[in-house]
């Protein structure tokens, strides 16, 4: 029986080199895998290139490496044109998720100044004081400016409170055992370590309030204790495990301790472990890491091994932003901010240059931090991936309906702070640290016994 290619005696054009046969179904579906499989390799290639080798390019550029990243998500992702990336709820979830564990995971290692009460007087000034303030104030900026209803607004003050400890690496301390860290730089990551988990009360409040109505007698009383108990046990789980972690590595031999595996792998490791932890007990996750990363710091003297560590973390940190910015970048190149009109506008320049700093002059009135700290501490507000994480984790609570709003306010916020301090950022700390050098914080970590 004459194969039906050949049905006008000769091999058709589009069976090209297959001469006689027909292409297979199966084959073609393999090969359009392939060619699917190598571009995603591609990107990947391209995406790990960029973040080792374009700081270096960027050093003394006027933008930053998120800008340059959200530029190439909105060119690729525009000319695409597929699926809407925010079709993605969960993915978007749990990869900002994952950023932000290992952001506070590095931010709680790279700290030299040894807790205490008293030196970390300027953190508990900025998560007791300015960032319940911020919310406040952002609360009320949303219902007069956007027009929401109560809940909603305090919803939105919790996910845009806390500042970035991703993308405002730049102005936070150095490795560990750098030492010297003067207050700005020790004030702002500690603040963005610990506010990402901190904010959760307040999101919570929000989600709450929208879907039990305004009355405090419908949450407050489980409100409260939800948070008493899960902030409690956040701090025990973390510290526990951060000191069970190092008094494990110090009652082994000398030749199986984790310090001897040189691997920075284990910071990952450790992130995850107290992070799971954690969340099984049903306490804030993000609260615990930090805990646990400044234990770990302050009841262990091997300061080569934590710099190991945080370099890792670091670097699995920045690749993996990169990727949640890409994506970002494609969801404003598919039309993201398409109903984002002046009231926007509006409230993203007050969030950013006017709700913080006011916060923070109040938060720091009788303090005895000078004019320059205060003026650093309203200026660097940064927005990004923790609000990026709270608008998915809110979408996906309260439903499809709240993502015509959520997506396109919060994205334009976060929009608006990669560009304002990728631009300033590093200018502007220089110019705040030519007097601050010289004075440097507590001292680093001292050598234990």
């Amino acid at each position: 029986m004459q194969s039906p290619s050949f049905a006008a005696g000769k091999p058709r054009a589009a069976d090209g080199p297959f001469l006689g046969r027909e292409r297979c179904p199966r084959c073609a579906g393999r090969e359009a895998a392939v060619d699917s499989t190598s571009f995603g390799f591609l990107i990947a290639g391209l995406l790990a290139l960029a973040v080792a080798w374009l700081p270096v390019f960027l050093r003394n550029a006027p933008v930053s490496l998120p800008i340059v990243a959200i530029g190439a998500g909105w060119t690729l992702f525009h000319l695409q044109g597929d699926a809407s990336v925010l079709e993605y709820r969960a993915e978007a979830e749990l990869l900002t998720e994952v950023v932000l564990v290992i952001a506070v995971m590095g931010a709680g290692i790279r700290i030299d100044r040894p807790f205490a009460w008293r030196r970390w007087t300027s953190t508990w000034r900025l998560l007791g004081v300015v960032m319940p303030l911020s919310i406040v104030a952002i609360a009320a900026c949303a219902m007069g400016l956007l027009g929401l209803p109560l809940a909603l607004a305090i919803l939105l003050g919790g996910m845009l409170a806390p500042t970035d400890p991703v993308l405002a690496s730049n102005v936070q301390v150095g490795p560990p055992g750098q030492g010297g860290e003067n207050e700005i730089r020790f004030g702002l990551t500690a603040e963005a370590g610990l506010n990402d988990g901190l904010a959760f009360p307040f999101v919570t409040l929000g989600l709450l309030m929208a879907t039990r109505g305004t009355d405090p007698s419908a949450w407050a009383v489980d409100w409260a204790l939800e948070v008493a108990w899960k902030l409690a046990g956040a701090v025990a789980a973390g510290a526990l495990l951060g000191v069970g972690l190092v008094h494990l590595n110090k009652v082994l031999p000398r030749t199986v301790r984790l310090v001897r595996s040189r691997s920075g792998l284990a910071a990952i490791g450790i992130t995850f472990v107290i992070y799971a932890a954690a969340e099984a007990i049903h306490t804030y996750g993000f609260v615990a890491v930090f805990v646990g990363a400044v234990a770990i710091r302050n009841t262990s003297d091997a300061t080569d091994y934590h710099r190991r560590l945080n370099d890792f973390a670091e670097e699995i940190e920045r690749l993996a932003t990169v990727l949640v910015l890409v994506f970002f970048g494609g969801a404003l190149g598919q039309g993201l901010l398409s109903s984002v009109g002046w009231p926007e506008v509006a409230f993203a320049a007050l969030v950013l240059l006017v709700v913080r700093p006011l916060a923070v002059a109040v938060g720091f009135a009788g303090s005895p931090r000078g004019l320059r700290d205060r003026l650093a501490f309203g200026f660097f507000g940064i927005r990004g991936l923790g609000s990026l994480f709270y608008a998915a984790y809110a979408v996906n609570h309260l439903g499809e309906d709240t993502r015509a709003w959520i997506w396109p306010t919060v994205g334009f916020v976060v929009l608006a702070s990669a560009v304002l301090y990728g631009v300033t950022g590093e200018a502007v700390m220089r110019l705040l640290e030519r007097d601050t050098k010289s004075r440097p914080s507590p001292g680093p970590l001292p050598r234990l016994p």
